[in-house]
């Protein structure tokens, strides 16, 4: 897995997104925030497409979005191919993310959970291998060409 991170954010996620780099960075890992910087009112499409590019385009590499609910951010991220973003709200599922579906991109519905959960969260899904196996195959299934 990489060491760079790249995370982005809507204006409801902005704060949350600050906690997670500085939780990120104690762990040892690099971020690359595409933004945004402040709690104006923007565009979630426009910071989840270059996190979801950058993943993409970087097999191994795992990212971080965060918005209101999540689900617009998370809608756009999974329009990329080589994309599997899983929206969390629960431990068990930023687990299963990765042990099942290999999710690579944790997103976060920053209206619905505290800080401590959206951190234990992404420290789970970031120390969670892949199992492989039968959900291999599976996840394999998803891409349609």
């Amino acid at each position: 897995m990489s060491k760079l991170i790249p995370i982005g954010a809507d204006h409801a996620g902005f704060q949350l997104k600050v906690k997670v780099i500085e939780l990120l960075k104690s762990k040892g890992y690099e971020t690359k925030d595409f933004g945004c910087y402040s709690e104006d009112s923007i565009d979630y499409p426009d910071f989840g497409h270059p996190v979801a590019s950058m993943v993409e385009e970087n097999e191994g590499m795992l990212g971080v979005l965060i918005c209101g609910s999540g689900n617009g951010i998370n809608m756009t991220a999974n329009k990329h191919q080589g994309v599997r973003s899983a929206l969390c709200w629960k431990n068990e599922l930023a687990s299963l993310a990765r042990q099942h579906n290999n999710a690579n991109i944790i997103t976060l519905p920053a209206r619905f959970i505290s800080e401590e959960e959206a951190l234990e969260m992404v420290e789970i899904f970031f120390s969670t291998e892949f199992e492989g196996g039968r959900h291999a195959k599976r996840v394999n299934k998803i891409a349609h060409t």
